[in-house]
């Protein structure tokens, strides 16, 4: 598969992720599916409701976040395809914490968060057995 967004739906995620630190931040990914083909056309930022003592390496949201989107999602003939969040100071790969709390057929992207700048995205999907996380092709355009 490969997931698809624009260079300006890019900068806000970066924006959203810089503000954010040095916690994780993220959001919804609201898009299209075509075949093998994610697009992402917009994302929402939710509140990191994660204990204060824990957000600079854990990230979540309420169900009631999870509602609203898809109702959304829904209102504006898209599909909730997926998250996005932040690694501050570490690589943007799923830690096992993530895989652990992953759905499956959503799109994971992750952004690496170095000293308050967003320097590299990347995107992931469950495996169907659930025991790990492959990287799928980004494509920015």
């Amino acid at each position: 598969m490969s997931v698809i967004l624009t260079a300006d739906l890019q900068a806000r995620i970066f924006a959203h992720v810089e503000s954010t630190y040095p916690n994780e931040g993220g959001g919804f990914l609201l898009g299209t599916t075509n075949g093998d083909t994610v697009e992402i056309v917009d994302t929402i930022a939710v509140p990191n409701t994660f204990g204060a003592e824990e957000q600079y390496h854990r990230y979540a949201m309420t169900p009631q976040n999870w509602m609203k989107m898809e109702d959304e999602a829904d209102e504006r003939g898209l599909t909730l395809v997926g998250y996005h969040h932040s690694h501050p100071d570490a690589a943007p790969v799923p830690s096992e914490y993530d895989r652990q709390h992953a759905l499956p057929n959503f799109v994971y992207v992750i952004t690496s968060v170095q000293s308050s700048k967003a320097v590299e995205m990347r995107v992931w999907w469950l495996s169907k057995d659930r025991t790990h996380m492959t990287e799928d092709t980004l494509i920015i355009r």
